[in-house]
């Protein structure tokens, strides 16, 4: 087959931009890309957990009359770092930057980041708030503690010694992606630190300063559950080529369920007049239901269970948790009156079996596909 030389050179740059709810924000963003970027093959990439306001149908209308815009349209996925990693393998571009839909991040930078990155020959520039000439804007003082705090737990957990690790601005090559992809852990909207703490060797980097803008529409996406999908990707980076990540907070959350038992136990044994094993049942019933509504807030986000698949999901993990009740005490009893290991340790044995065949029984068939 003869090559067809007429053909235009592909993209030098993609700009990989994940999405929920940012309709507002795409033909501004497009129109200051285009401005930003004058003399550079560029594509953007955004990719969209289906947002319903219309966010990827409105991408795809822009691509339909500009071939450099493009669209990732994902159905029952969520997450931002997991999405911008499926942006950035969908691209044959040697370089890929990463940014908001918003406009909170300075696109008149991506150049600079694109000239610094091949001058020094350097795998990533990040955009950074925290070294000189950077600021974080009109954040409140929480805010600003809040992001210390998470740039603190990034050095002393990890060792990264990035000055802004929470960026979520930065220009890389995309051979460093290809390199990580397969260790990342994609937990969370903190896919930079992810990047860092999952390479095989040093990255070459560099620093420079931007500050942080205000939305140009919309609402923040930050949220209380930010936090929790932060520690778990702390813990996976440290933790999660010995125990896997989720069953770790499947583990935190089981825990919960040992004060409510107890409180349903002593209403319904105490004040509410019902016999021990009726009190049982209930606290059980209780405790079951409020681990299997935190699990499915917390442990499975992206794969959080809704309307008909909700009670469904909750019948699925009361059943399998009850058999996990079961093989609890037969476990431990077995062990207490066969082996010499004290009721202590066989206690926790078999509160151990237990939490395994729950957390292995409920990510197959209460959250499928989730593991």
């Amino acid at each position: 087959m003869t090559q067809d030389m007429s053909l235009s050179p592909g993209a030098e740059l993609a700009i990989v931009v994940p999405t929920y709810l940012e309709r507002e924000c795409l033909p501004e963003f497009v129109r200051r890309i285009d401005a930003a970027l004058a003399g550079v093959h560029w594509e953007i990439v955004f990719v969209d957990d289906d947002s319903p306001d219309g966010t990827a149908e409105l991408a795809r209308e822009i691509g339909s009359h500009d071939s450099r815009v493009r669209v990732v349209h994902r159905i029952g996925r969520r997450g931002l770092a997991s999405a911008t990693v499926e942006g950035m393998l969908a691209s044959s571009a040697p370089f890929v930057a990463v940014m908001d839909a918003d406009l909170q991040h300075d696109e008149t930078l991506l150049g600079p980041m694109l000239t610094t990155i091949k001058a020094r020959d350097l795998d990533i520039v990040v955009g950074s708030r925290y070294v000189g000439g950077g600021g974080t804007g009109e954040w409140s003082t929480d805010r600003k503690r809040l992001s210390r705090g998470a740039t603190f737990l990034a050095h002393f957990v990890l060792g990264v010694d990035l000055q802004d690790p929470m960026s979520g601005f930065f220009l890389m090559r995309r051979a460093v992606i290809l390199e990580v992809s397969r260790r990342l852990s994609r937990i969370g909207f903190k896919i930079l630190l992810d990047i860092f703490a999952s390479s095989p060797r040093p990255l070459r980097y560099v620093e420079i300063p931007y500050t942080f803008r205000p939305r140009h529409a919309g609402e923040s996406k930050l949220d209380t559950l930010i936090a929790w999908e932060y520690l778990m990707l702390l813990l996976d980076k440290r933790f999660g080529r010995v125990v896997p990540v989720r069953f770790l907070a499947f583990s935190l959350v089981g825990l919960l369920g040992v004060p409510i038992h107890l409180g349903v136990l002593g209403l319904a044994f105490r004040l509410g007049g019902a016999s021990f094993a009726q009190g049982e049942v209930l606290a059980t019933l209780a405790a079951m239901t409020a681990n299997f509504a935190v699990n499915n807030t917390l442990t499975y986000r992206d794969a959080k269970l809704k309307g008909l698949s909700l009670l469904r999901g909750w019948a699925t993990f009361c059943l399998f948790c009850g058999f996990g009740a079961a093989f609890n005490v037969g476990v431990g009893t077995y062990l207490f009156n066969n082996a010499d290991v004290g009721w202590v340790n066989a206690a926790l044995a078999g509160v151990l079996i237990g939490t395994v065949w729950n957390y292995a029984l409920t990510s197959t068939y209460t959250w499928s596909g989730s593991c």
